[in-house]
């Protein structure tokens, strides 16, 4: 039986994944991820319900009155709305001033970026999941690449054993 406040909840029927940004695993070194809200206009919100939004080319930046901003998120516009909104406009970030302190020490040290992971709804709100991030050369990513091919095999050949 769970506790009342235990950390295992059910998710709710409006929690869902919209999208991820399976790149930036791939250009980048993930470190700590943030969970943040979205401000979004009326036609935004429904079109993320309706139509995929695209995650894959967007960064968040810090702006010098200490706000967080997601650039070059896609959010499709819907042709029936009664009133549209821009597709790839700044949308604002809502966090906390300890995050944004954080994130501003973080973006300031030598190589650091923050990069938006993943699109979701978590009780009927829109969040967006980022995370600071360290980019990668092209050998790293080779590396990366090599690594991941050979854990790929290695649980292969596991499953082969276990069958054979």
């Amino acid at each position: 039986m769970a506790k009342a406040g235990s950390k295992a909840e059910k998710p709710s029927p409006g929690d869902r994944d919209l999208t991820r940004n399976r790149k930036a695993s791939h250009d980048y070194e993930l470190g700590q991820r943030y969970e943040a809200g979205l401000v979004l206009l009326g036609s935004e919100a429904r079109s993320l319900r309706d139509n995929a939004p695209g995650l894959a080319d967007s960064w968040v930046e810090l702006d010098r009155a200490g706000e967080a901003w997601v650039r070059h998120l896609r959010i499709p516009v819907l042709p029936h709305a009664a009133f549209g909104h821009e597709e790839l406009r700044p949308r604002k970030l809502l966090l906390h001033a300890h995050e944004l302190a954080q994130l501003r020490a973080a973006v300031e040290r030598e190589g650091m970026t923050l990069v938006p992971t993943r699109l979701y709804y978590k009780k009927g709100r829109a969040k967006l999941e980022l995370a600071v991030a360290e980019g990668r050369k092209k050998h790293d990513k080779r590396h990366a690449i090599a690594e991941r091919d050979a854990e790929r095999e290695a649980r292969a050949a596991i499953q082969r054993a276990r069958k054979g």
